[in-house]
């Protein structure tokens, strides 16, 4: 159906430790630190202060402009700090530390059951607005948003992303799984705001008792569910779009641009849970992963928990982790600490050996090509890397299409000098966008 696919790799999936685990519950945390920033945008404002009880699903932190989202208390309790706390993306961000009372008690009026399906448009989107949902697939931009495209689009299609590509993360898995119901009514829920007649769901097929599962669950010849082959990164919106629609988004265009619009699966899960029974986004499913994990497993998790109490209930590190990683192996974040809070995009907590590290010295570039032949992006990552290290930002922008790079590590991972070429690209973006504000 979708013939050979040019671009991508296939690294190991490392799946096998977690895909088959059920979600798990743990306890509450102790504590739960809630950044003021999980999401792509302005950061919220604190409207709590130091001292002040507050009760799971109340909201916090409200939207800080036209691009944000708020945050919400996640456990009852007191607030007992809003300071800089460490960010597993940022570095530092406000936040704001409360402590459990261990009542769990819900805020008034949450949560609160409706009858979506007599909803309008707007009272549908102001919901997912108040809700505080970003895309769970990692990219974190605000739902509202991206489901309310400029007036001159024409969108015919929504794609709910399931390919889950990434090694070793399995949540995307479990939620269709264990999921599925609010799945279904997550979808039904973003076809009506989209007034679309054509869902297509995407899932690799090395899952495919998710393809069959919610293949059985929806009852719409509108929805397809499609098993799509295993390579890496499908999990890009726009790799999919071009595997699913042969479509393909412009440079520096946006899936809109092309009558699409992508959402995760698991952010459907969170639409769900807040259209129809008034939740705002708490909590999300995460896999701990890794060969340093005791016992690999998928947890829902409420955001704000630390990586430290998630770890120790997979049972703590069989030996000294090399690396942690907060997604996965290719597009996440390497983190200095294991105390640092789950946040809205965190999918995965990785604790990885020196074998399952990249981590060996590099050497200058060799001109082999095998960068250039897993881009799927068609761009020359080792000369972007070389004009990086060289400091030619402006060559590496205008000539290589720097910002066309979506950082998916396929470079990098086949790279047999083991140059850090997406370092090298992070490194010229931020440097281009630097000397752009100087402007």
């Amino acid at each position: 159906m979708f013939g050979k696919i040019k671009w991508g790799i296939h690294p190991d999936t490392h799946k096998t430790a977690t895909e088959r685990k059920a979600i798990e519950i743990p306890e509450l945390p102790k504590k739960v630190i809630l950044p003021v920033r999980q999401h792509i945008g302005a950061p919220c404002t604190p409207i709590v202060k130091k001292g002040d009880t507050v009760k799971k699903g109340q909201l916090i932190a409200s939207a800080g402009g036209a691009v944000s989202s708020n945050v919400h208390a996640t456990i009852s309790g007191t607030v007992v700090e809003i300071s800089d706390q460490p960010h597993p993306s940022l570095g530092k961000c406000l936040a704001i530390i409360i402590e459990n009372d261990g009542l769990d008690q819900w805020a008034e009026g949450v949560p609160t059951k409706r009858e979506w399906e007599n909803l309008n448009h707007d009272e549908l989107i102001d919901i997912i607005k108040d809700a505080g949902i970003v895309g769970l697939g990692g990219a974190t931009f605000p739902v509202h948003i991206k489901l309310t495209p400029p007036k001159d689009s024409v969108i015919d299609t929504l794609i709910i992303n399931a390919a889950e590509c990434e090694p070793y993360l399995t949540a995307d898995h479990r939620i269709m799984l264990e999921y599925t119901e609010r799945v279904v009514t997550g979808v039904a829920i973003l076809k009506k705001i989209l007034a679309v007649n054509h869902v297509i769901i995407g899932i690799e097929n090395n899952k495919l008792d998710a393809v069959k599962t919610l293949g059985d669950a929806f009852n719409d010849p509108q929805v397809d569910v499609v098993a799509v082959p295993t390579k890496y990164p499908h999990g890009s919106e726009k790799m999919l779009i071009k595997t699913l629609l042969n479509r393909e988004v412009p440079s520096g265009k946006l899936p809109l641009s092309v009558g699409v619009v992508v959402q995760n699966v698991g952010t459907a899960v969170a639409v769900c849970d807040a259209v129809r029974n008034g939740i705002p986004l708490i909590e999300r499913i995460v896999t701990v992963s890794g060969s340093a994990i005791k016992e690999p497993k998928n947890l829902l998790l409420r955001i704000g928990t630390l990586f430290s109490d998630a770890i120790a209930h997979c049972g703590g590190f069989k030996f000294a982790p090399d690396k942690i990683i907060m997604g996965g192996p290719f597009m996440g974040m390497a983190q200095y600490s294991i105390d640092v809070p789950v946040i809205k995009g965190t999918n995965g907590i990785l604790a990885l050996s020196k074998n399952e590290v990249n981590s060996g010295p590099q050497s200058p570039c060799i001109r082999c090509g095998r960068c250039v032949e897993g881009c799927p992006m068609g761009l020359n990552p080792s000369m972007l890397s070389i004009l990086s290290e060289k400091g030619f930002f402006d060559e590496a922008l205008d000539t290589y299409h720097l910002l066309d790079c979506m950082e998916c590590g396929c470079c990098s991972y086949v790279c047999p000098a083991k140059r850090k070429i997406v370092h090298f690209i992070r490194y010229a973006k931020k440097m281009s966008a630097l000397k752009g504000a100087k402007k």
